[in-house]
């Protein structure tokens, strides 16, 4: 069943790629589709044979390579992030396919283009089922290659190949900081298997570090760098997420995700909801026991996290390109994901990874539905007024819009999906916060601001798409329609997932099913493993929490002490019992007390204050009341406003002005050196007084005795005596010096 969910999209690819004119389009459009909706239905029973009835397996399919120590298997590892992802995937793929049959009906090249989108789905199923990191390399390789190729589908267009060149060479940036990350965790741990590497970081084994004299243990183990000796793990840790934000498009490695929307819309897609930006999501994930243990590097994670959520929301704000505002809004819900993942919500971080799989494909495709009706029009700014002409695509972008700004009643079961995910992200922050991370507190407060921006710019899209005048051309108008139920269907599809998704999977991601759920696939914050009954982090928050806000010193030792294992169950009582001590504390340390019995981990009851809760629903509300006055009661005033510049636009407007910025350091600059070695280096210097030198000069010397060649026997006579004239003075000081 496994082999056949990931092989499948791959027969599909190369049968559509290969056999395409044989084949024609439509064959080939309707084998890739069918294909895909097989895998899909083969991974929602794999959801819940694997989560929910615990059958979690490993397929050994072959040996990939094997040099010296150094091998590594091509496996199938199955178990609950993998189902997750699995579901994700190909759901989202298999619908991009059926609504591609309709949006590309009148390109020329669609047994092409399926035969890309195949490639893609088939490079992320390789890259989430992957058992160690080589083959997950090997994955992250071939979601870059195949982006490339869709990005740039329209290759005619310079702005599409320039879009897919610059996500190519974007991603090898981050590329290189995950092949070194790889090196590293080799160079540490003598292996790239999950298991071999995840195993020793939890129970602290000794480890010997290529060219160590003598074992260490696991968490104590460094990388000789220059004069420093840096530990490994945070390192590690450190070049894995460089790789992972080159691939989800965080903070300063962000630049290709706004210009990959020269790609068609599907690509869009597919590219922002499904694969490949959330890679570096599950990359984290999946790595949850290493950033347990590297408590840096998680805060390095948050950092830019969180960051990143609030300047592309900035940035939303701005831009006029339909695809391009919900491209920055996937780019802000990534850091949402990050930043959960950075603070230990690494539940938390996969259900906004699931349900944002369904409201933003939902939007993309709403969007390509549009531009698909107002003949390939990208332009905010030229529509206008068109949800008479297209009820339903209005209705479901609503659904997603609703999604995605999170509206829900706190405390209640009421809300769409994007409000019990990213709200429990921003609820995991403050206790973070809280529980003395100050960097988490930091994600907190730019949520919040985020979680207002997105509401703004998400409803500012929907009144300067739908809502208004229109501003177009009249006949596109006139010819304005709903798309064709093979596109309108997937849309529906999707929008159920918008509602009904957050309250569904709530318990077993985040709830009270989560440890059931997920069970080894992802790291259980207090989880038992050998000696220590908590994980470094969980005591350092605590004894953090018991130093700042606890007033009885005994009580803060007692519960540090218990965090590692090595305090007796009396006093674990006891520092539970001190009424001093924050529920954040109680429920670390109960926990704690509960796994160093011998428990498995255990639910901690989710408990903030009452305003965080209702700080995301008042913030989202604000949001839409602005943009009702701004776009949607007085029309004419956000375009007034945008008209009138003024540096805070120009400075949103172009995107915080990174891509001047990049061009000035790395391009000119780039261009510049080169052009100092090239001219000043080689032409100046080399060239100057190495071979054109030499010839130059011989040309010239020639030249000059060349004019002594006159015929004349006097001139002869006269050049014969300068040479003997010279040799004898050679020779009298020959004769002097000897």
């Amino acid at each position: 069943m496994y082999e056949a969910i990931v092989f499948s999209p791959l027969a599909g690819a190369v049968v559509a790629g290969l056999f395409r004119k044989p084949l024609g389009p439509k064959p080939a459009m309707y084998l890739t589709t069918a294909l895909l909706f097989v895998s899909a239905l083969l991974s929602l029973f794999a959801l819940y044979d694997v989560a929910f009835r615990g059958h979690e397996v490993t397929l050994q399919l072959f040996t990939w390579f094997a040099v010296g120590d150094f091998s590594a298997d091509w496996a199938l590892r199955i178990d609950t992030l993998t189902a997750v992802m699995l579901v994700v995937v190909t759901g989202v793929s298999s619908l991009v396919h059926l609504y591609s049959i309709g949006y590309m009906d009148h390109d020329p090249d669609q047994a092409r283009f399926f035969s890309y989108l195949s490639l893609f789905t088939f490079a992320m199923l390789m890259l989430v089922t992957s058992d160690n990191f080589m083959q997950l390399f090997f994955g992250w390789e071939g979601v870059g290659l195949a982006s490339y190729l869709l990005i740039g589908f329209w290759y005619k267009k310079p702005s599409a190949n320039a879009a897919a060149v610059k996500a190519f060479v974007t991603n090898r940036v981050g590329d290189f900081g995950f092949a070194l990350g790889i090196m590293a965790i080799y160079f540490t741990f003598g292996s790239v298997e999950f298991d071999v590497v995840f195993d020793a970081i939890a129970a602290n084994a000794p480890v010997t570090p290529f060219g160590a004299e003598a074992a260490v243990p696991a968490r104590d183990a460094v990388v000789p760098f220059l004069n420093w000796n840096v530990n490994a793990i945070e390192l590690s840790a450190v070049l894995l997420f460089i790789g992972a934000m080159g691939k989800s498009a965080q903070f300063f490695l962000h630049v290709w995700l706004p210009d990959a929307m020269e790609g068609p819309t599907p690509v869009s897609a597919l590219i922002h909801a499904a694969t490949m930006v959330t890679a570096g999501v599950f990359l984290v994930v999946r790595c949850s026991p290493i950033y347990e243990h590297a408590p840096y590097a998680a805060m390095f994670v948050t950092a830019i996290g969180a960051v990143t959520a609030l300047y592309a929301a900035t940035v939303g704000l701005a831009q006029n390109d339909i695809k391009r505002v919900i491209a920055y809004s996937t780019c802000s819900q990534l850091g949402y994901m990050f930043f959960a993942a950075g603070v230990g919500a690494y539940g938390a971080a996969m259900f906004h990874l699931f349900t944002h799989a369904f409201f933003k494909a939902l939007l993309f495709l709403g969007s390509g539905a549009v531009i698909h009706a107002l003949h390939d029009e990208q332009d905010m700014r030229k529509m206008g007024g068109v949800w008479k002409k297209m009820p339903w695509t209005w209705g479901l972008m609503i659904v997603g819009t609703l999604a995605l700004t999170g509206v829900g009643i706190p405390g209640t079961p009421i809300g769409f999906a994007g409000f019990f995910s990213k709200d429990r992200i921003i609820e995991d922050a403050f206790l973070a916060g809280e529980a003395g991370l100050d960097v988490g507190m930091l994600a907190f407060w730019m949520g919040v601001i985020a979680a207002f921006l997105t509401s703004f710019y998400s409803w500012r899209l929907i009144f300067m798409t739908f809502h208004g005048t229109f501003k177009g051309p009249a006949s596109d108008f006139d010819h304005a329609h709903d798309a064709p139920w093979v596109m309108r269907g997937p849309l529906v599809v999707l929008a159920l997932g918008a509602v009904f998704a957050g309250v569904l999977f709530y318990g077993p991601f985040v709830g009270k099913g989560q440890e059931g759920f997920w069970r080894e696939s992802v790291y259980v914050a207090y989880e038992d493993h050998g000696d220590a009954a908590a994980t470094d982090h969980g005591a350092a928050v605590a004894h953090d929490v018991s130093e700042t806000e606890t007033e009885d010193a005994a009580a803060i030792d007692d519960a540090a002490d218990a965090l590692e294992g090595a305090a007796a169950p009396a006093a674990v009582d006891a520092a539970e019992t001190d009424a001093a001590v924050p529920d954040a504390a109680h429920a670390v340390v109960a926990d704690a007390a509960h796994a160093a019995d011998g428990g498995p981990p255990r639910y901690v009851e989710h408990h903030v204050p009452d305003w965080v809760l209702w700080a995301p629903f008042w913030v989202t509300l604000a949001g839409f009341v602005f943009a009702v006055l701004f776009y949607g009661l007085r029309e004419g005033v956000g375009a007034a406003i945008a008209a009138r510049g003024g540096p805070l636009h120009s400075f949103l407007f172009n995107k915080w002005y990174f891509d001047e910025i990049y061009d000035f350091i790395f391009v000119r600059g780039a261009r510049g050196l080169g052009d100092l070695f090239w001219k000043g280096g080689d032409q100046g210097t080399i060239d100057r007084f190495g071979p054109d030198g030499v010839a130059a000069a011989t040309l010239l010397s020639g030249k000059r005795v060349a004019k002594s060649q006159t015929g004349y026997l006097y001139h002869y006579a006269f050049v014969m005596l300068i040479g003997v004239a010279a040799f004898a003075t050679f020779l009298l000081f020959s004769a002097r010096g000897g």
